[in-house]
């Protein structure tokens, strides 16, 4: 079932701590493969996970960008992960899903978000919600195997 998680929610670190494990055997490296990330920086966002019995298989948050005023206008999906044992169930979508309705809902314009060149099966879970290249923004400019997306979320859907 797709939840709302507290930031402090001790499995989302557990599965965040994983996801970054994952990726320095991905690429390779032992430094984290993207922006230092505290989940404080949600605050203003959200941390949706998809639980099951009490056990937590996916996770994924949208931490605030920028804003027009005190609305937020723009926020930067962080951390998308799903256990590998839970994997080609569709949890990862359920949670990208969940928080492309919870940005609209807010009335945010922009959902952006970056991934790694070697990661086809987010690439491709991205480009099927409709997510499309965009220049590399922020801490991501400049690094050649970090690739960026977004949504404008103001078109509607057809």
């Amino acid at each position: 079932m797709l939840t709302t998680l507290s930031f402090g929610d001790a499995r989302a670190h557990h599965l965040m701590a994983e996801q970054q494990r994952e990726l320095r055997r991905l690429y390779q490296d032992t430094d984290e493969r993207t922006e230092p990330f505290d989940p404080a920086t949600l605050a203003g966002g959200v941390l949706l996970g998809w639980e099951e019995g009490g056990e937590l298989l996916a996770i994924g948050g949208l931490k605030p960008l920028d804003h027009l005023g005190t609305q937020i206008s723009r926020a930067e999906i962080k951390r998308m992960y799903t256990q590998p044992g839970a994997r080609g169930r569709k949890l990862g979508r359920a949670v990208l899903d969940g928080l492309i309705v919870w940005a609209r809902e807010h009335g945010l314009g922009e959902v952006v978000l970056e991934t790694g060149d070697l990661q086809a099966a987010a690439i491709g879970l991205y480009e099927s919600a409709g997510f499309k290249r965009i220049p590399n923004f922020g801490y991501y400019v400049g690094i050649e195997n970090s690739w960026c997306y977004g949504l404008e979320l103001n078109i509607e859907e057809g």
